[in-house]
């Protein structure tokens, strides 16, 4: 009888513990799913690393990462949100040879959780979290390393190595859209040189202005339409918001101060026929032909 009862809690012990394993397995694959899809939604590099961080500490017990730039190592992001305070902080990778490591050879680097090994800040915060190692992975693009995510505690490395292996490819995503925009904007501003050298200038004909001062009224409309046209990429959805409300200038004032004050100081100095090109260019591009749409507090062009 005795041995009966033992026979049916071993095979309840067994049948728990297969059960505890499936479960176990069904919440870590869900959770490295939701990673993988959070990050092909990021919009760009700092939510990216966001992101990222979010997700490696989900599989370790503290996370941080560090975008790389001309061997400077810059912590991006930093969880448990307690330690966010590290961010900003900046590492030399000469100074820090497990990222060095990381970065040259494009693998995984386990190593000590030290000052002199991954820097001041990275050995405080696995030190605060009581452990002396830390786990290296580059975020591996096709031109170099341009980020790597640190991880200690219980890091789960195979989770880790998958995310940071995703997270490289949608940097890559994100570089690709942003060099497209950048290039997209350019092309826009030297199309639009054309059509705008045909606005007269304040005095005299277009034609009848010296070589010297043609050129500076092309470098004033290039000035124009490349600072409007980052404006409707980098706040597309501020300036249609405002163009509604009629209150453009209202919603991005700190912009078109700055760049009234550029534009003034550049090219009126020295050009009797100068025009406001900045102000032609924000009614025609952010206020769709209507001046009003600037709003009642826009000054007005410059004189």
């Amino acid at each position: 009888m005795l041995s009966e009862r033992l026979a049916v809690l071993v095979d309840d012990v067994e049948r728990a513990a297969a059960e505890a394993a499936r479960s176990a397995r069904h919440d870590c694959a869900n959770q490295l799913n939701q990673a993988l899809r959070r990050l092909s939604q990021a919009t760009n590099p700092a939510d990216l690393a966001d992101t990222l961080a979010d997700a490696a500490a989900q599989f370790s017990g503290g996370a941080a990462v560090l975008t790389i730039d001309n061997g400077t190592a810059t912590i991006e992001s930093v969880r448990p949100s307690g330690d966010a305070r590290a961010a900003g902080s900046q590492t030399e990778l000469d100074a820090a040879p497990a990222l060095l490591a990381a970065v040259q050879s494009r693998e995984p680097v386990i190593a000590a959780a030290a000052e002199a090994e991954v820097g001041a800040t990275l050995a405080d915060l696995a030190a605060s979290a009581g452990d002396d190692r830390m786990a290296v992975f580059p975020v591996t693009g096709d031109h170099g390393v341009p980020a790597i995510a640190c991880a200690w505690g219980a890091v789960e490395a195979a989770a880790l190595e998958v995310l940071a292996q995703v997270a490289a490819e949608e940097w890559e995503r994100l570089a690709r859209a942003a060099a497209q925009a950048a290039a997209d904007a350019a092309a826009e501003a030297e199309a639009a040189t054309a059509s705008l050298v045909n606005i007269a200038p304040a005095e005299g004909s277009w034609d009848g202005l010296p070589a010297a001062e043609k050129r500076i009224h092309l470098h004033a409309q290039r000035f124009a339409r490349v600072r409007v046209a980052q404006w409707r990429l980098r706040d597309g959805a501020a300036v249609r918001t405002a163009r509604g409300r009629g209150d453009i200038y209202r919603e991005l004032k700190a912009q078109i101060d700055e760049a009234r004050s550029s534009f003034h100081n550049e090219f009126f100095a020295g050009c009797p026929s100068m025009l406001d090109y900045l102000h032609l260019e924000m009614v025609h591009t952010l206020a769709n032909d209507d001046a009003e749409l600037l709003g009642k507090d826009y000054p007005g062009p410059l004189l």
